[in-house]
């Protein structure tokens, strides 16, 4: 049998160590898929190096590897020690994918966009002893084999699984790895193999799910269908989506019964003009305390996602942010450094304004200012960064998102491992590491 060995790597911490934990809850639905796609002949392992030793002993000839955003720097190190006994690295991801030159260095070669479309060529190539530099192919339609979840079910995992529905996004911001490798496309399964999946998630034992899609009410229609079937199953769920999903309060309230019960939202800024900066002009940052209530009072948490450093952002706007986010009842809110991700639309923008002064693209990271910014200096914004997220994770602010939360009594369990979330930011904040997903 031959052998592919698939890492899920971890980040460094802002201080060059690999972070480790002693569970890992979200764990990536890419390996799993791609292992059933393997041909016959073939077996694979999963290594989540979060929780796990990388094995470089391992007796796998192939190893397959990705890494969201500034996890590529890792992977990258992995990439290079492997080689170096060798074995023939592949990469993919978004990352991998926006700088697929770059990381064409290291990697024997780089798949660009969705693996599952071209991995048995892949796997063939490799076979017959010439394999491409790189592979890209767009799938004329997004469909999936039933992923090996059994790879990971002996692991140090959480009590959800991943599912995904769709992928890709119609809205076009330009800071986003979502559009710049989509282009304002999204795709999407037949919810008759999602529900497949589901269901295979619950015979395993789980009794809920995250549900994998960059914008899960891209297709409003499309999601009513799902909610409604997703609510025979009796399980709960969470995903991430646009602010649009409280402008319908029928489909909201669908998605509400369904089991969802956390959704995560890019607000992004609180200042109006920055949404001119970063092409999002459809959303107005006047709606959100609104939008929150609705969605909250509809049942469903809210996690939030905004950025730190866009151009009309000033130290009294950031401090505003964090007043604003302690105001709304927002169960897990996250920062991010503007960063000019590498082949995104704002990074050639910024490129062309001479604005990077970072040339080290792997020294790019959520917790480190790397463009000029006309209103202060990158030691200011590093500095401001840190002070929002101190005042926004203090222990009774915690408390009072958390056990304090006037639906706690419904779900303990629910909100005590929500105290166990924002107990590991603080915990990641002190130590002036940028919070991760668990």
């Amino acid at each position: 049998m031959k052998k592919v060995l698939f890492i899920q790597p971890t980040i460094y911490d802002d201080r060059g160590r690999p972070v480790k934990k002693s569970r890992l809850y979200f764990i990536g639905l890419a390996y799993p898929v791609l292992a059933a796609l393997l041909p016959e002949g073939w077996e694979a392992e999963i290594c989540l190096e979060t929780i796990e030793d990388i094995p470089f002993d391992t007796d796998a000839e192939l190893i397959g590897m990705g890494g969201m955003g500034h996890a590529v720097k890792r992977s990258r190190d992995l990439a290079e020690e492997f080689r170096k006994r060798g074995k023939t690295v592949i990469m993919g991801g978004p990352m991998a994918s926006l700088a697929h030159e770059e990381v064409g260095k290291f990697a024997n070669s780089v798949v660009i966009g969705d693996a599952e479309t071209v991995w048995t060529q892949v796997i063939a190539d490799y076979e017959a002893g010439c394999l491409k530099p790189t592979y890209n192919e767009k799938p004329d339609e997004f469909t999936r084999p039933l992923p090996r979840y059994d790879l990971v079910l002996d692991k140090k995992i959480g009590d959800f699984l991943p599912v995904q529905a769709g992928r890709g996004c119609p809205n076009t911001c330009s800071f986003c790895s979502i559009y710049c490798l989509y282009r304002g496309n999204y795709q999407k399964r037949e919810i008759e193999e999602v529900i497949r999946d589901i269901r295979y998630v619950k015979e395993l034992g789980f009794k809920k799910f995250l549900l994998i899609d960059d914008n899960i009410v891209s297709d409003p229609p499309y999601l009513m269908e799902l909610a409604k079937e997703i609510k025979k199953l009796n399980m709960t769920w969470m995903s991430q989506c646009a602010i649009h999903i409280a402008d319908n309060p029928e489909l909201l309230k669908t998605v509400a019964d369904s089991g969802c019960y956390t959704l995560s939202f890019g607000l992004e800024s609180i200042t109006p003009e920055n949404f001119d900066t970063i092409e999002k002009t459809w959303c107005n940052p006047d709606w959100y305390p609104e939008i929150i209530e609705k969605v909250t009072e509809a049942g469903i948490e809210v996690a939030s996602e905004m950025i730190v450093g866009i151009d009309g952002d000033t130290i009294e706007s950031l401090h505003a942010t964090a007043d604003f986010v302690l105001s709304v009842p927002i169960i897990a809110p996250k920062f991010y450094i503007m960063t000019p991700i590498p082949g995104t639309d704002y990074y050639k923008q910024m490129c062309s304004a001479h604005r990077i002064v970072e040339t080290d693209l792997y020294k790019f990271s959520p917790s480190n200012a790397v463009i000029t910014h006309p209103n202060m200096s990158t030691e200011e914004l590093n500095e401001i960064y840190w002070e929002i997220y101190e005042r926004v994770y203090t222990i009774p602010h915690i408390l009072r998102r958390t056990l304090f939360n006037r639906r706690f009594r419904r779900n303990p369990r629910r909100y005590l491992f929500f105290l166990m979330l924002n107990l590991f930011y603080r915990y990641q904040i002190k130590r002036r590491i940028a919070p991760n997903i668990m």
